[in-house]
């Protein structure tokens, strides 16, 4: 993905969370130079990957398949006695007629909210035992407090205020549907590590690379290795 587009894309983002009156902290508007010079009371930051992520999943169509989101807090499952929060809370957008490709969490626990804008539709399936799609078993989700049961391949639909709970090993794919308009969407889940929880049934990347054609506006937190020198 080129930067411009990725500066672009968080500047719509945060156009449409402040629609709704949703706001971010202060690191989120950290310079590059911020994040190199901050100091060691904010080691939580980085090494729990706080802050900005964008991704087109290896696409090269953002609009078709991708995601934004910004980590607001999440604990650390690898370093529990530093980082002993449980918890994990995140906005994503998701935009008219995006797709997040099929996955499932080895680790992490999830409620996925639709928090405004239009309807997102989730595909589930349980995983078989050698991470396949299991077609034939029933899913067991809980949505708003509600036990249902979906069939493999189907669909449960989230219009804004709804939400479901999605347990480890679950398959989902999120597709933003078409012509409802953007998606903001709340994670509330248990801590994760996005380099190594997720489990994609395509072999797709999680993070994209990046074509510096322009300066940074919006720091993503896999730019803190390099600003940081790993400090």
């Amino acid at each position: 993905m080129k930067r411009s587009q990725i500066n672009t894309i968080l500047d719509n983002l945060i156009a449409f969370a402040s629609e709704h009156k949703v706001y971010f902290p202060e690191f989120a508007n950290w310079t590059p130079e911020d994040v190199k010079n901050a100091g060691p009371e904010y080691r939580e930051i980085f090494d729990n990957m706080l802050g900005w992520d964008v991704t087109d999943f290896g696409s090269d169509d953002f609009a078709k398949r991708g995601l934004a989101t910004f980590t607001f807090r999440n604990g650390n499952f690898n370093d529990k006695k530093t980082y002993p929060k449980p918890y994990c809370e995140k906005i994503l957008i998701l935009e008219d007629g995006q797709e997040l490709p099929m996955h499932f969490h080895k680790i992490k626990e999830e409620d996925t909210i639709n928090r405004g804008g239009g309807v997102l539709d989730i595909t589930v399936y349980n995983a078989t035992a050698d991470e396949q799609l299991d077609k034939e078993s029933d899913v067991h989700l809980v949505k708003d407090g509600k036990k249902i049961t979906v069939p493999a391949g189907g669909v449960v639909s989230l219009e804004p205020g709804e939400s479901v709970t999605m347990t480890q090993r679950i398959y989902h794919r999120w597709m933003g549907r078409k012509g409802t308009g953007k998606i903001m969407v709340w994670e509330v889940s248990s801590s994760n590590d996005d380099n190594v929880d997720n489990r994609f049934f395509e072999p797709v990347p999680r993070f994209s690379n990046v074509d510096e054609d322009e300066p940074i506006r919006h720091v993503l937190f896999a730019d803190y290795p390099t600003l940081r020198g790993n400090k």
